[in-house]
């Protein structure tokens, strides 16, 4: 079963994330609550997919991508974004971001893009 790390300042967004997945049958997670602990995070559990929240305290989504990108040219992230960040999810998929969902998220788009980034 994959492990998917789920990123965002807001533990009800994680909350919510975290309730989708477990009802479509995912049962293996890790959360982090900021750019600096995502990236902690991944060097230690290797996760199949990062769900990782753009705008964020201490470290946002963009450097932590970068980072964890540098680290794992591998690594399979998908990001998260309010409506109105455009140019930011722009520039997350130039950075190699594999998708991005915009919040408040459907929760059948949430489970398709999940779906379809851990079968490739």
């Amino acid at each position: 079963m994959a492990k998917i790390l789920i990123v965002d300042d807001a533990a009800f967004m994680r909350m919510m994330i975290r309730e989708n997945l477990k009802k479509a049958g995912y049962s293996e997670f890790s959360e982090a609550g900021n750019g600096n602990e995502a990236i902690e995070q991944y060097a230690e559990l290797q996760p199949d997919l990062v769900l990782l929240d753009i705008t964020m305290p201490e470290k946002d989504g963009l450097s932590a991508l970068q980072e964890i990108r540098a680290s794992d040219p591998e690594a399979k992230i998908v990001m998260c974004s309010a409506m109105g960040q455009e140019n930011m999810v722009i520039e997350a998929v130039k950075l190699g971001a594999l998708d991005f969902i915009v919040k408040p998220f459907k929760p059948e788009r949430l489970l398709q893009t999940v779906k379809n980034i851990l079968r490739n």
